[in-house]
């Protein structure tokens, strides 16, 4: 276990609690439109399992994973869906089988190294033209805070990061700032990827 699952494992209902109630419809509105109707997803990385309830309650079949074994546990009570732990490499299931993945502020725990195959992993089951949400603290450093390992990126490295998989294009990409009481300075990179056909 590394040092990031560890964290969330010791601080999960801390962590629940200032996140589940985020307000996260912009993003939503983004990303849902670009789904087939009564669309499959992905989401990778849960957390709370705050966005698996809300694509649920919008109709959508979702299927969802994390390392943390007690963010699991929590996810499984707000959602009532079987939740299963897995890393992002570790996680398996069917291929070309879902619309689209959801990697809500989870791939930014992976380091850079790593960040290629972990796309090329996740990406397999994607159907074709399938599209991929994720979202990166901006900047351009990896860092430990608090106990967590941080990959931070810009657009420039995500375009490039992503045209390496020779799988994923990036449709589109805009900064957002951090919702989050106090944390108003910081800005997030989110992108919108689409597998290739």
């Amino acid at each position: 276990m590394n040092s990031t699952t560890q964290y969330y494992n010791q601080n999960a209902q801390q962590f629940f609690d200032s996140t589940v109630d985020v307000e996260m419809q912009s993003l939503y509105q983004t990303f849902l439109p670009l789904l087939p109707h009564n669309a499959r997803i992905l989401d990778a990385g849960c957390g709370s399992g705050r966005d698996s309830q809300a694509f649920l309650q919008r109709g959508y079949s979702v299927d969802a994973f994390d390392a943390s074994s007690k963010l699991v546990t929590l996810a499984r009570q707000l959602t009532g869906c079987a939740v299963s732990q897995s890393t992002f490499m570790d996680f398996t299931a069917q291929p070309n089988s879902y619309d689209g993945i959801w990697a809500c502020a989870s791939l930014l725990h992976v380091p850079e190294s790593e960040l290629k195959a972990t796309f090329i992993h996740l990406s397999q089951f994607l159907k074709s033209s399938g599209l991929f949400y994720c979202s990166f603290k901006l900047g351009e450093q990896e860092v430990e805070r608090n106990g967590r390992f941080f990959c931070d990126l810009t657009a420039r490295k995500l375009h490039q990061m992503v045209s390496s998989t020779q799988v994923l294009t990036v449709a589109s990409h805009w900064e957002t700032r951090d919702v989050r009481a106090g944390r108003e300075n910081e800005k997030w990179l989110n992108a919108i990827l689409k597998k290739r056909v």
